[in-house]
């Protein structure tokens, strides 16, 4: 017991190189140091702990640097998405007319009531809010009628037709077959369809080759078959719904400076 309690007391190298490292890794928890800090203070040599231990120091220095570009990802999402709703806003203002026709007819069209007014929302909401993602401005706010925009699209105008935007032609490259594998009973539907667009694009470029320009008509990109499913609209949904967890991002959004502005001791 005594000489428990002096080996305790008189700790070896390796034992207080071990007590340095996970104190340091407390205080990196803590964001307190940072894990360059703890490399300092450990002078680059951390004995006296295992092959984990070191595994989760450099992932936490990993961590640590990738703070200073975190904000990275948010202002790529808003770049991407912004001219994409900017579009589809000015798209609707400039057909008004045809697109009143279209959100109000049940034949034809949407057979949405109140036609202008809902034309009137969901191009305020794209134009406006793709003008807000651009400079990073209330985003967490204005992703919300966007992704409302996006519910709406999808169960109005893509959900009978599936999930994909584009049709896939070949049964053995498409992303329904992964979920065939494990007994989606649409995902064979899907594979099925895919043969079948197949064929109809081998007809469609064999009448091409045989009675047109089809160098000149494919110069540009080649044919396809547009199935119009939700994809691009929940693709764009999961997107926003990032955007609305993680904000605007550091630096390049007018979130991060107003709220330093306002609370500048979280700066």
């Amino acid at each position: 017991m005594v000489g428990a309690m002096r080996a305790k007391k008189n700790p070896t190298a390796e034992q207080a190189d071990g007590e340095i490292f996970w104190l340091s890794y407390t205080l990196i928890r803590g964001r307190v140091f940072t894990a360059e800090k703890m490399w300092q203070t450990t002078n680059g040599k951390i004995k006296g702990v295992t092959v984990m231990h070191r595994l989760i120091f450099w992932y936490e220095l990993c961590l640590e640097r990738l703070r200073y570009i975190d904000w990275l990802g948010p202002l790529a999402l808003r770049l991407y998405l912004a001219p994409i709703f900017i579009g589809a806003g000015l798209h609707k203002f400039a057909s008004w007319d045809s697109m009143v026709a279209w959100f109000g007819n049940p034949d034809w069209g949407l057979g949405l009531p109140l036609p202008a007014m809902m034309v009137l929302l969901a191009a305020g909401a794209e134009l406006l809010g793709g003008l807000a993602l651009i400079v990073g401005l209330a985003t967490r706010l204005v992703v919300i009628p966007l992704m409302v925009t996006m519910l709406v699209a999808a169960g109005t105008s893509h959900w009978d037709n599936g999930w994909f935007a584009i049709a896939p032609g070949d049964p053995d490259t498409s992303t329904a077959k992964v979920l065939a594998m494990v007994g989606v009973p649409a995902a064979d539907r899907s594979l099925e369809n895919s043969t079948q667009v197949g064929e109809r694009l081998a007809a469609a470029r064999n009448i091409l080759q045989r009675h047109g320009n089809y160098n000149w008509l494919t110069e540009k990109g080649v044919f396809v078959i547009l199935n119009n499913g939700i994809e691009f609209a929940a693709t764009y949904f999961i997107m926003l719904l990032a955007l609305l967890f993680a904000g605007g991002g550091r630096w390049f959004s007018l979130d991060y400076w107003l709220s330093r502005r306002l609370h500048p001791l979280q700066g």
